[in-house]
């Protein structure tokens, strides 16, 4: 794989994906100073617009780098934690406390994968199959944090 072709350097953010052991974790890590950044740049909507514009992005990354690597959801491919990520952290402060739960809650979620975000991962193929099911699981991630939010409140 070329280290430095866009699709390469967009799907394992920036070489995160790289790094040993947990790839995905390593993913969801990247994503939070970004998230920290965007949000406090321009609040949900910006982070919300940017994880659609991820996930878009990640479509197309992805989609090129399991088509050169010949593989069908390599581990080192973790545009879609970032996705996944941004899109639970849309709607909690930019605090450290939050940004954990945060980032715990959407690895328990990737991991467990429940349905139908599992079924996306056994059924679909190619940069959609990758993207999908943490677009999914990180939806389940928002719900359980805007009941965290409304019980802090």
């Amino acid at each position: 794989m070329a280290p430095f072709h866009p699709a390469t350097l967009l799907a394992t953010w920036f070489g995160s994906g790289l790094l040993p052991k947990a790839p995905g974790t390593w993913g969801s890590a990247a994503a939070l100073p970004f998230a920290w950044g965007l949000t406090s740049w321009g609040g949900p909507p910006a982070l919300l617009a940017a994880a659609a514009v991820c996930v878009a992005v990640g479509w197309w990354a992805a989609s090129d780098y399991v088509r050169r690597s010949g593989r069908d959801d390599p581990r080192e491919v973790v545009i879609d934690e970032v996705a996944g990520q941004w899109l639970v952290l849309a709607f909690v402060p930019p605090e450290p406390l939050f940004y954990l739960v945060g980032f715990a809650v959407f690895r328990l979620l990737d991991i467990w994968k429940p349905f139908p975000a599992g079924w996306a991962d056994r059924n679909l193929g190619g940069g959609l199959g990758v993207m999908a099911d943490d677009v999914l699981a990180a939806l389940y991630g928002m719900a359980a944090m805007a009941v965290l939010m409304e019980v802090l409140r």
